[in-house]
């Protein structure tokens, strides 16, 4: 602040910086510990991890150092009509929403509006003012094939922001999207 010495400001804590961070079932979901893990590196950054049932085949849970929500979680959350409602909480927390990877399926959901899981939900309820980035993750047979690029298209005209595929050698073996 103004008119303050350094040391006594530099005393006051600091607003963190609140990344919900959406995780969904793309084999790319075994990237989410490294994820995490960069995005702490960040100084004034606090985390927490949004996850479909299907990504949590890809890495281990107890890899996550921050709090990892899922499915489950939002029906032992609500009881009755005062309790909270998950989706809407961590909406609120969050300053920025990154959804990685985001898989095929989810995509063509967002899209159209379905809301059928925690993560979905979030998103549906997603505060626009705020930043919502996405990185599809997918095979390149499905990146390629024409309903894709209206659904992302579909996703921008949201006001969220697209993250591109990169080209590489997939885990199937594949060299692509």
């Amino acid at each position: 602040e103004p008119g303050f010495p350094a040391e006594k400001s530099s005393s006051v804590p600091q607003k963190k910086f609140h990344v919900l961070v959406g995780v969904t079932g793309s084999v790319a979901a075994l990237k989410l510990p490294l994820l995490i893990a960069e995005l702490l590196k960040i100084p004034g950054l606090e985390v927490k991890v949004v996850t479909t049932e299907r990504a949590k085949h890809f890495y281990n849970a107890q890899e996550i150092p921050v709090t990892l929500y899922s499915d489950e979680d939002e029906w032992q959350l609500w009881k009755g009509r005062s309790d909270p409602v998950l989706h809407i909480e961590l909406r609120r927390w969050a300053d920025l929403m990154l959804v990685a990877p985001l898989d095929a399926n989810t995509l063509a959901k967002l899209a159209n509006g379905i809301c059928d899981n925690l993560l979905t939900c979030v998103i549906r309820a997603w505060d626009l003012s705020k930043p919502l980035l996405f990185c599809p993750a997918m095979n390149t047979a499905m990146w390629e094939h024409p309903i894709t690029a209206q659904q992302v298209e579909q996703l921008k005209g949201f006001g969220y922001t697209e993250i591109p595929c990169v080209v590489k050698k997939l885990v199937c073996g594949d060299e692509g999207q």
